[in-house]
């Protein structure tokens, strides 16, 4: 018989969350400073969502096989997800440090692939490790810290930017001998390298796995193994996928569509509204656009990580989907407001909206589902929810490029009010989902078992 789990403290559930910090960091660079990266080296803008396609499709592929291998992995030493974590987080750290050397196009969408790649192996395994470690009573609380380390994270990603333009200057040469990245962009990378490693080793150093019974050891055992196997068992996990998981797919459908459109455009649509420029125009006003975008970004994850604690207040007494919409429709007003304003100080202003925002989308639907996910599954079925966010972007990468040049007129003011009508039909979509509750596991005292 399974036992019951530890009621953890507050600072244990702090330091097996440290981890997300760094992958969360890298995140951040990838949604403030891979597409400038894109555009030093000459790419075009309906060229940014096909080369961005490299996130969805590691995420479709990586997540849910990850997520598979893991819940079918124990070993008396590294654990059940520890194993993952390291893994993605030393290929991580490795592509960090290499991206800012790309001299050519194709070079730097190469290494985004292998950069999300090592992401997904790493974050996928956490969301997991959540549902492995906390007793249902303390789920809500370990998912929304999550959401704080990646405000954290990202915010930090962002600001660095703006830190590093002050200090360093210069720029490298392209393959065909033109301007290319900036030398400031380097210090950003080079810090998110160090910081995947470290926050990462940090969590699996303090944080022990619940071991499995002697049951549960034997059903791992007893399990088919093969290279075919994970895959089995993913078609077999969505055959049985619950209900309100399906009817989280349409909300995510619309949220993560949106979501791509708003990282791949903001440096552009701040450059238009804000310093009437382009790529192709004034360089330096380009890159203080790029900057700004940044602190912008900052801003809101600055607004997710102070409010992420309190959504665990609010998801408890009105319910994680009540909070859930509300937080959509704040983004979606948010993204409406934000490429009509023209005084950079005031873009601020709806960002924090958008932050909160962010911070549900990061936590809550995970508190919405989880109980209604079989524990020996908890891997696959995290990896399937990330599937979820990954096919959204995948239609957004093959798609926006023609809607942003036949529909939109290549504005980018556009495309960033486009995301804020889908994170209005989201939070619509969110209210198709039943009442979600949260019930508490038996509370045993920490320390007692681990």
């Amino acid at each position: 018989m399974a036992l019951s789990k530890p009621h953890l403290s507050f600072w244990q559930i702090i330091n097996m969350n440290v981890g997300f910090f760094g992958i969360q960091y890298s995140f951040g660079l990838q949604q403030t400073a891979i597409n400038p990266l894109y555009t030093f080296l000459h790419a075009k803008p309906e060229q940014l969502p096909f080369l961005n396609l490299a996130g969805p499709m590691t995420g479709l592929l990586i997540q849910p096989l990850i997520g598979a291998m893991s819940d079918r992995t124990w070993h008396p030493r590294w654990g059940r997800r520890k194993p993952y974590f390291l893994t993605g987080a030393i290929c991580c750290s490795l592509c960090l440090f290499a991206f800012p050397f790309s001299r050519a196009l194709w070079m730097a969408a190469g290494l985004l692939w292998i950069l999300d790649a090592a992401n997904n192996t790493a974050m996928e395994p956490y969301r997991a490790f959540i549902a492995d470690k906390l007793p249902d009573s303390q789920r809500p609380l370990g998912f929304l810290t999550q959401s704080f380390f990646t405000g954290l994270g990202i915010t930090l990603a962002n600001l660095s930017l703006g830190f590093f333009k002050n200090i360093i200057t210069g720029e490298t040469k392209t393959s065909d001998g033109q301007s290319g990245i900036p030398y400031w962009v380097f210090g950003s990378f080079f810090v998110g390298a160090f910081c995947s490693i470290t926050s990462v080793i940090w969590s699996i150093t303090k944080t022990p796995e619940i071991p499995p019974t002697d049951e549960e050891l034997a059903e791992l055992r007893s399990r088919k193994s093969g290279i075919l196997e994970p895959l089995r068992e993913i078609f077999s996990a969505i055959k049985d996928m619950p209900k309100i998981m399906w009817q989280l797919a349409l909300v995510y459908l619309f949220q993560w569509y949106a979501m791509f459109c708003y990282w791949q455009f903001v440096s552009l649509s701040i450059a238009k509204s804000v310093f009437n420029t382009t790529p192709e125009g004034n360089k330096e006003m380009y890159e203080q656009a790029v900057v700004w975008a940044g602190k912008v970004n900052g801003f809101y994850n600055i607004v997710t990580f102070v409010s992420a604690f309190g959504l665990v207040w609010l998801a408890r007494k009105f319910s994680a989907k009540y909070v859930h919409i509300t937080c959509l429709f704040l983004a979606g007003i948010a993204l409406l407001i934000f490429p009509h304003i023209t005084n950079k100080n005031l873009l601020f202003a709806p960002m924090v909206g958008f932050g909160i925002a962010w911070a549900s989308m990061m936590g809550v639907p995970y508190i919405m589902v989880v109980g209604n996910i079989p524990k020996e599954r908890y891997g696959v079925y995290m990896g399937i929810i990330n599937m979820m966010i990954v096919v959204p972007m995948i239609l957004q990468t093959l798609s926006f490029g023609f809607i942003y040049k036949n529909f939109l007129g290549g504005n980018p003011a556009a495309a960033i009010s486009f995301a804020g009508v889908l994170l209005l039909l989201a939070a619509l979509a969110t209210m198709r989902i039943k009442k979600d509750h949260i019930t508490d596991d038996t509370v045993i005292p920490a320390g007692s078992a681990h």
